[in-house]
């Protein structure tokens, strides 16, 4: 099931959106040039290892450098390969452009950071061990869908939803793809065990703090 288009137009362009699309493509290119084991190196510095954060013993032992704490920001701008950024930018310039009319662009950026570090939070709890980098923008991208899935409950989502090798197109309502995602990645994190390389519990941290987060950082006087 992947998103198409909706049906709310932006009032004003979405500057901060196409800022953060803009980084998250110029850092992937980045990554292009490097050989795998500078990449790997790259992901292991600048992506979040929880094992590292959680048993600073091991990190020494392994050979992580001290502090690291920028990688808390800096997760969300790496990408594992053209699909992976592909459906994260795409996502995002979906459901971000009504966000940011809703926030305005420093507003906007500053939820979408906490979003982040939200998803990020609930991935470490829940995969303290973990010593795979995690990386994405994915966590963040699920805070502003949780915040679209208040603001405009009644959206039209154009959705593809591929079965076997037919294409289907369904226009549905926002509130539920928007649900049934959230169900999807709950099921996914429950059953999955970390096995299939997916932060399924980081999408579902971002998502829940979007909706929360959402009233401190809406402008109430823009429409």
């Amino acid at each position: 099931m992947f998103p198409l288009r909706d049906n709310i137009p932006s009032r004003r362009k979405p500057v901060m959106v196409w800022v953060l699309v803009g980084l998250n493509i110029v850092v992937f290119l980045f990554t292009l040039g490097l050989s795998p084991a500078g990449e790997a190196l790259f992901f292991h510095l600048h992506g979040v290892v929880p094992a590292r954060f959680i048993h600073p013993e091991w990190a020494e032992w392994r050979g992580y450098p001290d502090g690291g704490l920028l990688s808390f920001g800096t997760y969300m701008f790496l990408h594992g390969g053209w699909m992976h950024l592909v459906a994260n930018m795409w996502t995002l310039w979906i459901f971000g452009d009504n966000v940011e009319d809703v926030m305005g662009p420093l507003r906007f950026l500053l939820f979408y950071i906490l979003c982040g570090l939200c998803a990020l939070l609930m991935h470490v709890v829940t995969s303290p061990e973990s010593t795979v980098p995690v990386v994405g923008a994915s966590g963040a991208i699920a805070g502003v869908m949780g915040a679209y899935f208040f603001l405009y409950p009644h959206a039209r989502v154009l959705t593809l939803v591929p079965l076997f090798i037919i294409p289907f197109f369904f226009e549905i309502p926002a509130v539920f793809y928007l649900l049934l995602w959230f169900v999807t990645q709950v099921f996914s994190g429950l059953s999955d065990g970390g096995g299939a390389g997916v932060a399924w519990w980081a999408h579902i941290g971002g998502f829940v703090a979007g909706m929360l987060l959402l009233r401190f950082f809406r402008d109430e006087p823009r429409p």
